[in-house]
């Protein structure tokens, strides 16, 4: 899974803590809460609007500068961030790059209803749609 891959290299940054986890280690520090530099290094490294991760993510405008604050972010949070890179993953897998993955993300697009892939990935309904037209796009179906 390269949403694992992802996580382990963003968790490994020096930034990040140093150590380097197995992805067997991501449930337990799931559960536990991931540090917040890995939001920060997510956003920064797929070039995304803090604002809409903070969407994405289900975060209520104040909440990151909260999260920012304690230094890790909550269980539930650091479940969505896990989703949302292994959804920006699966995208670069499939356009070529994290660029192409970023300016896809945030394009409204026509098979999602005009709505950008972004908007529909703070729920996992919405990020099934997602992976959905991923795998069309994949698969040379176009809709």
């Amino acid at each position: 899974m390269r949403g694992a891959a992802v996580i382990v290299d963003v968790l490994g940054d020096p930034e990040a803590g140093g150590v380097r986890p197995t992805p067997e280690d991501l449930k337990q520090q799931i559960r536990e809460g991931l540090p917040f530099s890995v939001l920060e290094t997510v956003t920064s490294r797929f070039a995304l609007d803090p604002n809409q991760i903070a969407s994405a993510l289900d975060l209520s405008p104040p909440t990151p500068a909260q999260r920012k604050t304690k230094r890790r972010l909550r269980p539930a949070d650091s479940d969505r961030l896990f989703r949302l890179v292994r959804i920006l993953a699966e995208t670069a897998d499939v356009l070529g790059s994290e660029e192409k993955a970023s300016r896809w993300l945030q394009a409204p697009n026509r098979a999602l209803g005009g709505q950008t892939p972004l908007s529909l990935l703070d729920t996992d309904p919405g990020a099934q749609q997602v992976e959905e037209v991923l795998g069309r796009i994949e698969h040379g179906v176009f809709s």
